[in-house]
């Protein structure tokens, strides 16, 4: 073999073994690069986004957020909080409410307007009742006979009108007996009369005044009964829609409370509406004694007038 020959050996040689060690320095799972002329080489394609260097922006919502994770959960609990009712008003709650909250809310309105219609009614009534009886107190007081009395409320109404009646018809009934027997028995059977005609007056400047008492003790009642059953239900609500969030709770209360509130607002009017009629009742009972004293005074005054001769009999009148 020639010179030429060996040197050719021994370069490639050469080659070779450096060849060789730098494919055993290289990473494992890189190809090796391969030199090729500039003008021969192509364009790479974009190489594929492998799933592994996806970012979570691209994910789907499935692959994102497992079933059961808290946002999940507070999903649902924003869409229940759009189907709450926001409308805390009155007249909103009352919408809102359940159907027995709502019957409550009802029933303790229309009791509220029976008190203030009994109000206005009975106000009229005790106020003219008192005016009629002061003015046949009057004509009472000024009479000298039970004669002239009779005559001063022959044409006005009420019940000093009937006690003056009742006086006069009782001594003309008992008239054909007074030449023979006392007068006492005539003032018993006039004062008993005039007692009837007292109580019956009463009793009927009291009438309505009854229906007062009764919303004044039952309308608080009532109103819890609402208070609690509407309580029941938001609790109810609250263990259904598995929160405890306050605008889960807050609607619910706050109808429920609603009841309560309605329920006071039916009962004090009434207690004190009935205090006031019971003192103004109390006064009109007294007017009614005043006029019945005076007609028991006339008709002793004719009693002892009857043995007195004709012509003072006759100034007196």
């Amino acid at each position: 073999m020639s010179r030429n020959g060996l040197l050719a050996a021994l370069v490639a040689s050469v080659i070779l073994s450096a060849a060789s060690a730098t494919a055993q320095e290289q990473p494992a799972g890189t190809a090796p690069t391969v030199e090729a002329p500039a003008a021969a080489a192509p364009v790479a394609p974009a190489a594929p986004t492998s799933p592994a260097a996806a970012t979570p922006a691209t994910m789907a919502p499935a692959q994102q957020q497992p079933a059961g994770a808290p946002n999940a959960t507070a999903g649902s609990s924003a869409a229940m909080e759009l189907t709450l009712p926001h409308d805390l008003s009155p007249w909103g709650m009352f919408m809102a409410a359940d159907i027995i909250v709502k019957g409550v809310m009802i029933g303790l309105a229309f009791a509220s307007l029976v008190t203030w219609t009994i109000w206005l009614a009975k106000s009229l009534e005790i106020l003219g009742g008192k005016l009629r009886i002061s003015r046949a107190v009057r004509a009472i007081g000024d009479a000298a006979t039970l004669k002239q009395a009779s005559r001063a409320l022959d044409r006005s109404g009420g019940p000093g009108a009937l006690l003056v009646r009742a006086a006069e018809e009782e001594t003309t009934l008992s008239a054909g007996a007074l030449d023979h027997v006392s007068g006492d028995g005539l003032k018993e059977r006039v004062a008993s009369r005039l007692s009837r005609i007292e109580a019956a007056a009463s009793r009927r400047m009291s009438r309505g005044t009854g229906v007062l008492a009764t919303i004044g003790s039952t309308a608080p009642f009532v109103g819890l009964f609402g208070t609690v059953w509407g309580i029941m239900n938001a609790f109810i609500g609250i263990s259904q829609a598995q929160t405890t969030n306050l605008a889960v709770v807050a609607p619910g209360i706050a109808e429920a409370l609603l009841a309560t509130a309605m329920g006071l607002v039916a009962a004090i009017p009434a207690v004190v509406i009935y205090n006031v009629f019971a003192r103004s009742i109390a006064g009109y009972r007294q007017i009614l004694a005043d006029a019945s004293a005076g007609i028991e005074r006339l008709v002793s005054r004719d009693l002892d007038f009857r043995t007195v001769a004709p012509a003072p009999a006759m100034a007196a009148e």
